[in-house]
Order: structure tokens, then C-alpha cells, then sequence
């Protein structure tokens, strides 16, 4: 669906009934398939074959949500996850091995940069963190001989900083590595990475996809635009035979466009399990269908609740790429030209105890661990997630005490804004 907009893509890209069939996309909950002999089923353990032999590795109801993602991400193949911690770790994984080294952004969700620092690190990956406004320079005196990819988040997740794309990838390829992108926030309705100069795209679909936290699940998306074979050196996993896999070279293949997708779920997803369900997969297609309508409404929000916030008295700042005060607006000018998400980080000039009184007097927006969801959520981490750390921890962790991340749902702005009004009212 190359020549449709995004919005057609969202409703109808990823299946196509035939005649007599069902319009919505079925659930196939069923863990096996049946067939008639066994040359037949052997013929799909080759990859010789289209089908389905075990939902662990592929399943039709998740393989018609994947290919729209794929569509609307503007990618040649795509494949769900279970969650979007396990896509990041299998976009990675699938590319690097012990020994190997990743260039990442500092500035990514803390559960990624624990995912690479801490647990890939004991599977002997080791790591450099650069900052998302590193210079060309900077970014290239992070790479060493075995570095096989760099990774960064459109916007960051709390920080809400903004990725220069085009620069990451420019230094990725000169490097000869590919670059992956978390484009959890904006989704591809706001930002599309490859066209950008990205070569494989992840998703949290539990949040925006989804919309509704409603069902767990990831999504990894290729481009087919990286020559593996032109550095076959360099990824012997995708270029040399996979002896655990009838000596398969998934580079030669299945090609730029199919190798990485098939490599990952052939060898990965057999190995790992980390299949999003097919009843996940229906309700994610269910958000996708209303993707395109409900972005510009969660823009529309975050932009109205941030300038409200801006201008209060009690408000020390406010973290939003939308404001023209914001250190990435001009990035987030090129980048996100139609706006980025619905979520918005502030401080508060009383510190850590008002940023208390502040949670405990909203209404509308619920305290939850959670970002992206059709209804507003909100959360102070001091008091939450990182709540075992002092405040100087906190500090250094870049969520001092007096932060507020909130995430504006669909609700009308002009009654989030009374909402905020009240509670910031409520701090004396």
C-alpha cells in the first residue's frame, strides 16, 4: 500500500480478505497446524515454504498486524514481540554477539539502558553511551573495530529528548553499522524514521499502537535498506551459514529486504519465545485503526497543557519539544513536523512535597506507571519508580524530586487544564 497515506494504511494496510472471508482480522488462537504430510511441514522447517507450524515462531493474525506496521513504517518486513523490552533486545541481539559493542544515546527509557548496560553486558556486549547532542565528532570517537550497531529513541522516554536522526545515521553508516531507532513516542503517523537515514525501527506497542493499555506487546521493523553481505565481516550471524538452521546464509537468502526479520524470528524467536499473542495482536490492531485520528488529538493536548504550565507561577519548568523555549523545538521543527506525543515532564518550585500535594489533588489524570493511553496518567518518580533513591540520586539521575512526567490522554484539553489548574491550586 506504498501509494496510500497514512491514515488508509492504518485501517486497511497488513490483510486483504478474500471472497467470504472476515473483514476484521481473524484471531488464530491456536498453537499448532495441522498438515497433510510431513514433506509438507519439512518444506517450512527449510524456509523452503510459506506457513505456519507453531505460534512460538510465526502466527497469521500476528503476521497480518506486523505487515501493517511494517506498512506504515514505510519497511520491507516486520515481526511482533511480546513486549517492546523484548524487541529492543532482539533488534539488538539478533545483530551483535559476546565480543561485539554498541554506540548508544545516554538519553533513552531506563529500561533500555539497563537492557544494554547491565544485562547485555553480562552476555559479553559491552557498550558506549554518547549524548543525543553529541557531535559528528563525538559520536565518531565512540565507535571501536567491533562496534555492530547504534541505537537511539526518536524521543526520549522520560527526557523527551529529540534524536538527530540524520546525523546518527550518517555516522552509523560511515562506520559501517546499521541504526536502530525506538520510535515508541512519536509513532510512524508523526515520524518515520527511514526516511531519515534509520535501518530498522522499534515499538513499545503497548503504548500509542495500543492506546488503550490494553495488551502488552512490540513490534521490529526493517527497512531492507542495509547491505549485510557488503559487510559480511562484520555480521557473520546473518552472513555465514547457520549451522542450527540447516546452514542457511539469511543474507544471501532471503536478501537485504527479508534477511534480518527472518533471522530474527527463525533463530531468535525459536529460541527465546517472546511471540506476542494472537489475542494481543487483535487488540493492537484495533489502536492501529485509529492511530492517524488519535496522534494529532494527544499533540493537540500535550502542546495546550504545556503552555498552560509554562506561564504558571508555581511551575519551575516544563520539558516539551513542542514550546519554542525548548532546547530540540528546532529539531523537533524537522523531525516531527505535525508534533511529537502527548507527554510532557514539568518541575515544581516546591521541590518535592508539592510535587506530592500536586499528585494527590488531580482527578482526571490517574497515578500510574504508564505513558501513551487514551486517558491522561501521571507520575512523580521520586515518590514512585525511583522512589528507594535521596535526592541528590535522584539529581544525577536526571528525575530530581520536583519532576512530574504526565501523559495527556483524548480527554477535552480545556478540562485537563481545570484539572492541573486545581491541583497546582492545592500547593501552598
Amino acid at each position: 500500500m506504498n501509494d496510500y497515506r497514512m491514515g488508509t494504511k492504518c485501517v486497511q494496510a497488513g490483510y486483504k480478505p478474500g471472497n467470504g472471508e472476515p473483514r476484521q482480522i481473524p484471531i488464530i488462537q491456536s498453537t499448532t497446524f495441522k498438515y497433510d504430510t510431513s514433506e509438507d511441514m519439512g518444506k517450512l522447517f527449510d524456509l523452503e515454504a510459506e506457513g505456519y507450524f507453531y505460534s512460538r515462531l510465526q502466527n497469521p493474525t500476528n503476521d497480518h498486524v506486523a505487515a501493517k506496521i511494517a506498512a506504515m513504517e514505510g519497511g520491507t518486513a516486520a515481526m511482533l514481540t511480546s513486549s517492546g523490552q523484548a524487541a529492543n533486545f532482539m533488534a539488538l541481539f539478533n545483530i551483535c554477539e559476546c565480543g561485539d559493542h554498541i554506540v548508544a544515546s545516554s538519553s533513552i527509557y531506563g529500561g533500555t539502558f539497563n537492557l544494554i548496560s547491565v544485562t547485555m553486558a553480562k552476555m559479553g556486549i559491552t557498550a558506549t553511551f554518547v549524548s543525543p547532542d553529541a557531535t559528528e565528532e563525538e559520536l565518531n570517537a565512540a565507535f571501536k573495530p567491533n562496534t555492530k550497531v547504534m541505537f537511539g529513541e526518536t524521543i526520549a522516554n522520560p527526557a523527551l529528548t529529540v534524536l538527530d536522526i540524520e546525523l546518527f545515521a550518517k555516522v552509523a553508516h560511515a562506520h559501517g553499522v546499521p541504526l536502530v531507532v525506538d520510535n515508541t513516542f512519536p509513532t510512524p503517523v508523526n515520524c518515520r524514521p527511514f526516511e531519515w537515514g534509520a535501518d530498522i525501527v522499534t515499538h513499545s506497542t503497548t503504548k500509542y499502537m495500543d492506546g488503550h493499555g490494553a495488551a502488552l506487546g512490540g513490534a521490529i521493523v526493517d527497512s531492507g535498506n542495509f547491505d549485510w553481505m557488503a559487510h559480511a565481516d562484520k555480521y557473520p550471524g546473518l552472513c555465514t551459514p547457520d549451522e542450527s538452521y540447516h546452514g542457511i546464509t539469511y543474507a544471501e537468502k532471503f536478501g537485504k529486504e527479508g534477511a534480518f526479520i527472518t533471522k530474527c524470528t527463525a533463530q531468535l524467536m525459536r529460541d527465546f519465545g517472546s511471540m506476542q499473542s494472537p489475542n494481543n495482536a487483535f487488540i493492537l490492531n484495533l489502536g492501529l485503526e485509529s492511530l492517524h485520528v488519535r496522534m494529532p488529538k494527544h499533540v493537540e493536548n500535550g502542546q495546550a497543557v504545556a503552555e498552560f504550565l509554562e506561564k504558571h507561577p508555581k511551575v519551575a519548568y516544563v520539558n516539551y519539544p513542542g514550546l519554542p523555549s525548548n532546547k530540540y523545538y528546532e529539531r523537533a521543527q524537522k523531525y516531527l513536523p505535525n508534533g511529537g506525543c502527548g507527554v510532557v515532564s514539568f518541575g515544581l518550585k516546591g521541590g518535592r512535597e508539592a510535587a506530592s500535594t500536586f499528585m494527590q489533588n488531580l482527578k482526571l489524570g490517574a497515578i500510574e506507571t504508564h505513558v501513551a493511553d487514551a486517558r491522561t496518567c501521571c507520575l512523580n518518580p521520586a515518590t514512585s519508580t525511583h522512589r528507594q533513591m535521596t535526592d541528590e540520586q535522584l539529581i544525577e539521575a536526571g528525575v530530581p524530586a520536583e519532576l512530574i512526567r504526565i501523559s495527556l490522554g483524548l480527554e477535552d484539553k480545556e478540562d485537563l487544564i481545570a484539572d492541573i489548574s486545581n491541583a497546582l491550586d492545592a500547593i501552598k
